[in-house]
């Protein structure tokens, strides 16, 4: 009777349990109510157990559906890489690298990469997108980029179907304006401090995007879609905030910008990772260009051979 098993019965069950409630599911498949809840009919046949407690307005899971759970998960992760391995077997043609880059990721080491990339594949077509927080993942799932560099603790976008790898990391630094009253702080300066007054904070402008916030303060917050923008405006004296120390580097040496020094707040290096859809292949390519821009940072403002 398991030979009867669906893909499409296993993705009602696991979005039922995700949901909620049927309703649920059935919204977030895009299918009809009675298509979820036949679909939860058939598998129960099929594996001749009760998935969902009949008697509660909840879908609350039996003793049997939370052990089956995990094994649906794992057949619909396994299949999600057997469909894109075939499509990368089937696409396998002109060489290309497509990938989405964090903004904060260090513009001048991509640029490098790029160079070096040109150099040793001249006839690759690059298509490259600059994202923030979830952007990048979401383009890897609609296949508009194999890669995405995204920042560690960005929540996954769908863990199912992206696998993460450790790629490389890039320090933070706390700045403000010379002219902004933290400038003119007594250091160290305490995180209660820093919450009296206005933070810039990047944020994600894609509708529905789950939403993270690192190294906060306090509630009063300007929030931005754009890492110039934040840059500009803390040169401005808007307010304050964290930024990778080498967007920052000339604003301190010219001292448009200041560092703050934190007392008992720690603010980590930004982990930077790669990620592609499960299963995914990589080209020659797109394998030599997680190798350059998870290299160490060397060479900066390379100019064109003449």
């Amino acid at each position: 009777m398991l030979d009867n098993v669906t893909i499409n019965q296993l993705r009602a069950f696991v979005a039922v349990c995700d949901q909620g409630s049927f309703s649920g599911a059935a919204r977030k498949l895009s299918r009809a109510q009675s298509a979820i809840s036949h679909a939860i009919k058939a598998l129960e046949s099929a594996f001749d157990v009760e998935l969902f407690e009949r008697n509660t307005r909840k879908a609350q899971l039996t003793a049997a559906g939370h052990s089956l759970l995990p094994d649906a998960r794992a057949v619909i992760s396994r299949t999600e890489e057997m469909k894109n391995r075939a499509s990368s077997i089937a696409k396998a043609g002109a060489p290309q690298v497509s990938v989405a880059i964090d903004a904060y990721f260090p513009r001048a080491h991509l640029i490098d990469c790029l160079w070096t990339l040109q150099a040793e594949f001249s006839t690759a077509a690059i298509n490259l997108r600059i994202t923030t927080m979830q952007g990048g993942e979401n383009l890897v799932l609609e296949r508009v980029c194999a890669l995405a560099v995204t920042i560690e603790n960005v929540p996954e976008v769908n863990p199912d179907a992206i696998e993460r790898h450790w790629l490389c990391e890039a320090e933070m630094v706390t700045v403000c304006a010379p002219s902004h009253p933290l400038a003119s702080t007594p250091k160290p300066i305490p995180m209660d401090e820093f919450g009296r007054h206005v933070q810039i904070v990047v944020t994600d402008n894609q509708p529905g995007a789950e939403k993270t916030q690192q190294g906060v303060a306090g509630k009063r917050q300007w929030l931005v879609n754009d890492l110039g923008a934040k840059r500009d405006l803390l040169k401005a004296s808007l307010g304050w905030g964290h930024l990778p120390r080498h967007l920052v580097d000339k604003d301190l040496v010219s001292g448009q910008l200041v560092e703050l020094e934190r007392r008992a707040w720690h603010i980590g290096s930004l982990t930077f990772m790669i990620s592609q859809r499960r299963g995914y292949d990589l080209s020659p390519y797109e394998s030599r260009m997680v190798e350059l821009l998870g290299a160490p940072h060397t060479a900066r403002g390379r100019t064109p051979a003449k």
